[in-house]
């Protein structure tokens, strides 16, 4: 049996495309169940109207999280171990094959407890849009490199072995943080990123197919960008503090220390570059350095010609896409002084609203 869940807060513009994305699949899901969280406006009634089952969450305060727990602490006991579940965000479309290519990949591979997706953007957005299409299209790039290995299971769309849900539940409060019984840790900003950490500890492996691709809304606008990735940075380090370092979370932690001894490294060749230029000794680079230069722009172009001309031309010039990175990386900047003082964090809201789309 294949249920999918989708949790929605609403959703109602982007919840037809959605479902129809379920409908169009060659493995076709036994039952949808769209979670609909604190809804105010026509959710439930585009989700009945197009065929799902509805679960409308009571006194849920923890957000995604809390919200599919509440589904799976009904749905779970009603699976077998063989069963399968597809958590998928109500602002996604997963590509026709996606179901059929993550059935086999689990079935082939015993050890593989979850299958996620490899996201794209949406079109549209203007130049944030077309940064952020550049950026998701060099992760896919990274996974593909990694032959399938997942460092994180999406949260776009994801599917779940039953018995693996069920370990996770089990597991939580001792082996696991997070309370016993519920399959997400609530007090996670980053659910995705911690139920990957869950079920590696556990001992399953994580798989992202390049057949399972996902195309997900994009930010609209820089600030609700910078929530987006503040969360997500802020949500990875807290995910870390509370599993400690261990054989599973050492490369996740060595990663964050690479990333963030480059941003000193960054800043570093901002100050040289800055004294050079005052005391006018900047130039053009020139011999050895023209041609790490030049090694250095058709790497950026090379891996998003899946972008088509418009990504390639925007990777060329650098400088734009050198922005972007400073941008990020005064996310993380922030991201890690929040986590030091322990300061409060928030799930944070798109305030533009989506096109509505027919399915």
């Amino acid at each position: 049996m294949l249920v999918v869940l989708v949790p929605a807060h609403n959703e109602e513009n982007t919840l037809p495309e959605a479902l129809g994305s379920l409908s169009a699949q060659s493995v076709v899901p036994d039952q949808v169940v769209v979670v609909a969280d604190d809804c105010s406006d026509g959710t439930v009634a585009v989700a009945t109207r197009l065929g799902a089952d509805v679960v409308e969450t009571a006194g849920n305060t923890a957000r995604k999280a809390g919200a599919l727990n509440q589904a799976l602490d009904t749905l779970l006991p009603t699976l077998a171990d063989g069963d399968l579940v597809l958590v998928m965000d109500a602002d996604s479309a997963i590509v026709p094959g996606f179901l059929a290519a993550a059935c086999t990949w689990l079935r082939g591979r015993p050890g593989t407890g979850a299958v996620g997706g490899v996201f794209t953007g949406r079109p549209g957005c203007g130049l944030l849009g077309a940064l952020q299409r550049n950026e998701y299209a060099r992760y896919a790039r990274e996974v593909g490199r990694r032959r399938g290995r997942a460092t994180v299971l999406t949260g776009t769309a994801t599917l779940f072995r039953a018995r693996v849900l069920r370990e996770i539940a089990d597991a939580r409060g001792d082996v696991l943080p997070g309370r016993h019984g519920s399959v997400y840790d609530t007090r996670a900003l980053t659910e995705d990123n911690e139920i990957t950490l869950a079920a590696k500890t556990l001992g399953y492996a994580a798989a992202s197919p390049s057949e399972c691709g996902v195309v997900t809304e994009l930010m609209t606008t820089w600030a609700d960008l910078w929530h987006q990735r503040l969360r997500w940075q802020r949500g990875a380090l807290e995910n870390l503090r509370a599993y400690g370092l261990t054989r599973v979370t050492l490369p996740y932690a060595a990663k964050q220390a690479a990333m963030y001894a480059g941003i000193v490294a960054v800043t570093l060749f901002l100050l040289a570059t800055t004294l050079f230029a005052a005391h006018g000794e900047l130039g053009a680079p020139r011999g050895f350095w023209l041609g790490v230069a030049a090694l250095f722009v058709v790497e950026r172009v090379w891996t998003v010609r899946g972008q088509g001309r418009r990504g390639m031309a925007l990777a060329a010039p650098i400088v734009v896409e050198f922005g972007y990175d400073l941008f990020q990386q005064a996310v993380f900047l922030r991201a890690a002084a929040d986590a030091l003082v322990r300061r409060a964090a928030y799930w944070h809201h798109p305030a533009v609203p989506l096109v509505t789309r027919e399915v």
